[in-house]
């Protein structure tokens, strides 16, 4: 089946204009400002959509199995579709954690199964990512491994660390860290400062990730592997990520997008929608990421999506679940508060969602458009006012402190693979 997509703008080669794509079953044929698509289905475009590569969340928690009650990978996936994303890697915080290549290839066997988009599987790094037993590195990547993660918790042994990231620069797939010192944690449930101390909540320094950041750096420098910071929150940590870089280290970095959108000075209250791990830090900071992704020291924009449900982020933030959703809600969010100021351009956006993981992870299917390549796109109207709302939500998590944010842009229409995952309704 053919269809061609007209009338609208396409980003190609960083650069967007007005063009035609042809779709010939699940891949791209042509693109070209005009095309006569005679024998194809024809789906008329406006001039204000853009149609983008599909999006690519190289940090998501789909939690099954384990823990269905929260996000199932139907779900979770359903979820990407409507945020943009036609590629989304799973954390492996789940149960029974994929810590062996069997456990690993149920795991991806079960993404085949129920996903909507393209789902790529970290294994652990540890077994039960509790102990400090290394998983098998080899047995995992031959078992589908996208690369290897401990996220939800740190790795508290330098030594095993050292260990871990010698064995993933053998297999040659990248180690994503979760950076937290758990003793310098002090149970804290927000940042350390002034506003922990207003509202009588204990806080987490700063110092817990940047200095087994510090640490991790030089690892990665005596190891050489391909190491990746997750949701960095410091200022400091995009300087230690600064002159890594500047040392030609094989470092790659990404912020979330409620990182560079709140900060704890927005925290007015004892508000559970506002716990996420690492927390909310300062105006500075906040400034400071910014920053570092306009000046290419961070690579790459991740959402952490991590549902809950209703009962988990009850009450206290002192008992409440970290994190927040944010697959369907980062493109919108980051359009109306970085593109429609001026702060930064959508080719520059689409970059950061798209061009750059495919990119830094040698996807090389993805992160583009072109003849030839898989139809994996996301059509963007940017000219499309609403509201978040929760009866919109495809997740089962409803955990967002962004739900009744009014925003400027939407997604129109996610495809991948030649087939329409998402369609939004026509009011």
């Amino acid at each position: 089946m053919k269809i061609c997509l007209k009338g609208g703008q396409v980003f190609v080669n960083n650069h967007i204009s007005r063009q035609d794509i042809l779709i010939d079953n699940d891949r791209i044929s042509q693109i070209a400002p005009q095309i006569n698509g005679s024998e194809a289905q024809i789906v008329p475009l406006n001039p204000q959509q853009v149609i983008a590569p599909g999006f690519i969340d190289v940090h998501v928690h789909l939690r099954e199995p384990g823990f269905t009650q929260k996000e199932t990978i139907k779900t979770g996936t359903l979820a990407a579709a409507h945020g943009g994303y036609t590629t989304v890697a799973a954390m492996p915080n789940v149960k029974p954690v994929p810590d062996t290549p069997s456990k690993l290839q149920a795991m991806v066997q079960l993404n085949q199964r129920e996903a909507q988009v393209h789902v790529l599987q970290y294994a652990s790094i540890t077994k039960e990512r509790t102990s400090e037993q290394l998983v098998d590195f080899a047995g995992m990547k031959a078992a589908g491994a996208f690369g290897f993660s401990n996220d939800g918790s740190g790795v508290q042994s330098a030594n095993t660390m050292y260990q871990a990231m010698q064995a993933a620069h053998q297999v040659n797939l990248p180690l994503m860290a979760h950076i937290e010192d758990e003793s310098l944690m002090n149970q804290g449930v927000m940042n350390a400062g002034a506003t922990a101390q207003r509202l009588g909540l204990p806080g987490i320094l700063p110092v817990a990730e940047t200095a087994q950041l510090a640490r991790d750096l030089e690892l990665a420098a005596a190891t050489g592997v391909h190491y990746h910071a997750c949701h960095v929150s410091t200022a400091n940590s995009v300087a230690l990520i600064r002159f890594a870089k500047q040392r030609h280290l094989h470092v790659s970095a990404e912020v979330a997008p409620h990182h560079l959108l709140l900060d704890e000075s927005m925290i007015t209250k004892d508000n559970p929608q506002l716990k996420m791990n690492p927390p909310l830090r300062t105006l500075s900071d906040r400034q400071a990421l910014l920053a570092g992704l306009l000046d290419g020291t961070i690579d790459m924009i991740a959402t952490d999506h991590a549902p809950h449900t209703v009962a988990d982020k009850a009450g206290s933030m002192k008992t409440a679940a970290f994190g927040i959703t944010g697959l369907e809600t980062s493109f919108p969010l980051l359009y109306t508060h970085l593109v429609q100021p001026g702060i930064c351009s959508l080719a520059q956006l689409i970059q950061w969602l798209s061009v750059k993981p495919a990119q830094v992870f040698n996807l090389t299917q993805a992160g583009q458009l072109a003849s030839g390549l898989p139809a994996d796109l996301t059509i963007l109207n940017v000219q499309d006012e609403t509201t978040i709302t929760a009866q919109h939500m495809y997740s089962q998590g409803l955990n967002s402190p962004f739900i009744g944010a009014p925003v400027t842009a939407t997604i129109q229409a996610t495809m991948v693979g030649g087939q329409w995952v998402y369609r939004k309704e026509q009011a």
